[in-house]
Parts: structure tokens; sequence; C-alpha cells
């Protein structure tokens, strides 16, 4: 099984991306000093808008994510997996963390990359305010049959 979402959300120049457990995306349109984690506001969906197909399969502790984040020539992917205790029902926001760690932002766990680990190329790209960036998400949940 698998479903997939796709988020456009804008840079901002105040990105830094130098956490070293987490990456946010946001709906927010501004960011401050302390948002070391975000790397997109104005995102066009928060964890209450994903469909509730992509929102059952994430949560399940075999369910494999993985976002793929493109902004002008550059793109990164993070991967990690899906949590039971998952809720994503945060109106603006959807973090993606290292840790085992779940709140209802909480995108996914056990994520290869935080903000910190991003290339640095894309971290500048991210920091156009007339970037555009296209993220899309998957899950995919294997069958467990054999």
């Amino acid at each position: 099984m698998r479903a997939v979402e796709t988020i456009q959300a804008s840079g901002h120049p105040r990105i830094r991306a130098t956490h070293k457990t987490t990456l946010e995306i946001t709906k927010d349109p501004h960011l401050t000093e302390s948002g070391d984690c975000i790397v997109a506001v104005n995102a066009s969906k928060g964890g209450r808008d994903l469909s509730p197909e992509f929102r059952d399969l994430v949560r399940n502790d075999n369910a494999a994510i993985r976002l793929t984040m493109t902004v002008a020539r550059e793109s990164e992917t993070v991967t990690g997996r899906g949590d039971e205790r998952l809720t994503l029902d945060h109106m603006t926001d959807l973090v993606i963390r290292k840790s085992n760690y779940v709140c209802n932002r909480t995108l996914m766990v056990e994520a290869d990359k935080s903000a910190l680990n991003l290339s640095r190329d894309l971290v500048r790209a991210l920091r156009d305010p007339r970037a555009r960036i296209i993220m899309q998400v998957q899950v995919e949940l294997g069958d467990d049959r054999g």
C-alpha cells in the first residue's frame, strides 16, 4: 500500500536549517531567528490537510516514509518511518524527527536527516523568498505476508 502527498511552500531569508534533530515545514508565512529547524514557510498543507489514506498509512511502525524536497536546481531526500502514535492533527506544521519523539506535529520518526544535515546549496536556495519549494511525501507499507 502506498500514498503520496505533494506540498508546495516558499523560501524565507531567515532559514538557517541548523537544528540537529528536527526539520520543520510550516504553513505560517513568518519565521523568527529561533526557528532553526524550519526549512519552508507558506506550506500548502499542515498535518490536518493530509489525506485520510496517507494519515492511516503513516500510523504504522513499519511504514517507510520518504520526503523529497526540490527548489531551483537542488533536490534532497529524507527518509524515516511511521509510528502508531502519529496523529497528524496540527493545523500548520509538519515535523521530521531523527528521534522517536511524537507529538501532533510529527510526520516521521527515525529520520536519516535533520535540518542541519541538508546540503548547504539546498539551504541557500531555501533562503530565497521567491523560491517555490515542491515537496513530495510518500508513505509505503509493505505486504508482510511473505
